[in-house]
């Protein structure tokens, strides 16, 4: 079933419920999902909020042309309002980004107008709990020009003694560049993609929450990384989220060929890590 809306829902309200329906929800793999796809046609961009996200991940700033990770902020609150809901069956507090692939099939225009579509596309036990796989599209037309696959972890026993998967050595990449990051990352990112999760914003929420810290946004890490590594006009892009970046800090940005990674103190300590793979 789809849902056509007329405009892009409020993050906060979003957020604010979810958190509250969190002390209710009992995470299964076999769980019921909602099934509703929301489609929101005539999509046009603010150039002005745009702008504000090129300039705090790193992207070039002027051009008639979207970030390849900046589709993901457009489709986010529809996300959110899906994962927000009563019958989404695991709880929005503790919820963990750990992966994303994005496939870009040809350039996207920041003035063009497009249809953004999200949808749910099922749950799946993890050794660590149970995982929801959720898509996003743009449509140009009638042709899909960009999609991607997010995944989020909801932490819980799991009844069985999965064992974690088996260690692989890791090589570190060549070291680019050292960046020092603020302390207000978090809450510039956070201004201009709407997501104002307290955990990204001051030392004092995230303590709430267990983190020492304020934390980076894990799709912040990634398109600083993008910013850096450049991609072609039609690209498949994977990335892991493997540990949070505490704010402010220091982090290396390393490089070869198609791979990256995001790390900090000894190369075993990896917050990010991703491929880029040109399409034909």
């Amino acid at each position: 079933m789809s849902l056509v809306l007329t405009s892009a829902p409020s993050l906060t309200p979003l957020l604010a419920r979810g958190a509250l329906l969190s002390l209710f929800k009992r995470p299964s793999p076999d769980a019921e999902f909602p099934r509703t796809r929301l489609v929101l046609p005539g999509l046009r961009v603010d150039l002005g909020r745009l702008a504000a996200y090129e300039r705090v991940c790193g992207f070039p700033t002027g051009e008639d042309a979207l970030p390849v990770t900046y589709p993901h902020v457009l489709g986010f609150p529809m996300a959110m309002r899906l994962m927000s809901g009563r019958d989404f069956p695991l709880p929005l507090l503790g919820l963990v980004h750990t992966s994303i692939e994005i496939t870009r099939h040809t350039a996207l225009t920041a003035t063009g107008a497009y249809e953004l579509s999200v949808h749910i596309d099922g749950l799946a036990p993890h050794r660590r709990g149970t995982e929801a796989s959720v898509i996003t599209e743009i449509r140009a037309g009638d042709e899909v020009v960009w999609e991607s696959r997010s995944t989020y972890l909801a932490r819980h026993r799991t009844g069985s003694a999965a064992a974690a998967p088996p260690a692989q050595e890791h090589k570190p990449l060549p070291a680019i560049a050292e960046w020092r990051l603020g302390a207000d990352v978090g809450r510039r990112y956070g201004a201009a993609s709407g997501d104002r999760n307290p955990i990204h914003l001051h030392p004092l929420t995230a303590r709430l929450f267990g983190f020492p810290r304020a934390i980076a946004h894990g799709m912040w890490t990634v398109a600083r990384c993008l910013a850096a590594h450049g991609t072609p006009e039609a690209v498949l892009v994977q990335a892991q989220f493997r540990a949070p970046v505490l704010l402010p800090g220091t982090v290396t940005y390393a490089a070869e060929g198609g791979r990256f990674e995001l790390r900090s103190g000894s190369a075993e300590r990896v917050h990010v890590s991703g491929r880029v793979h040109p399409l034909a």
